[in-house]
């Protein structure tokens, strides 16, 4: 087996995720190109991985039932939006709140 490139879809197992790989073949009776997907579960020991990374998966010996795959490296990490906590928009009121009642007052 060859390294293969793909995405990481889940990481709520310890120490695994769920890598989704693309390939395209092309199919003789219709003359195009179809994409299919596998997905594979490998071993992330350090649990670095998150969902949406690109990660390079290479061959191993079978870890577990399902787990012949050990992730190599993270190509890209994915950006994960962080919403800003309830303690910042607590600030955030608290700074609007004067502004808008000196503009009712003056009205």
């Amino acid at each position: 087996m060859k390294q293969v490139v793909g995405m990481v879809v889940s990481n709520k197992m310890q120490k695994s995720v769920v890598v989704a790989v693309d390939r395209l073949f092309y199919h003789k009776l219709y003359n195009r190109y179809i994409k299919r997907t596998s997905k594979f579960m490998a071993h992330d020991e350090q649990d670095q991985c998150n969902i949406g990374d690109r990660v390079r998966l290479d061959p191993s010996r079978p870890i577990s039932k399902r787990k012949n795959w050990i992730v190599a490296e993270i190509l890209k990490k994915a950006r994960i939006y962080v919403p800003p906590s309830a303690a910042d928009s607590t600030k955030i009121n608290a700074q609007q709140s004067p502004c808008s009642s000196a503009a009712t007052s003056s009205s």
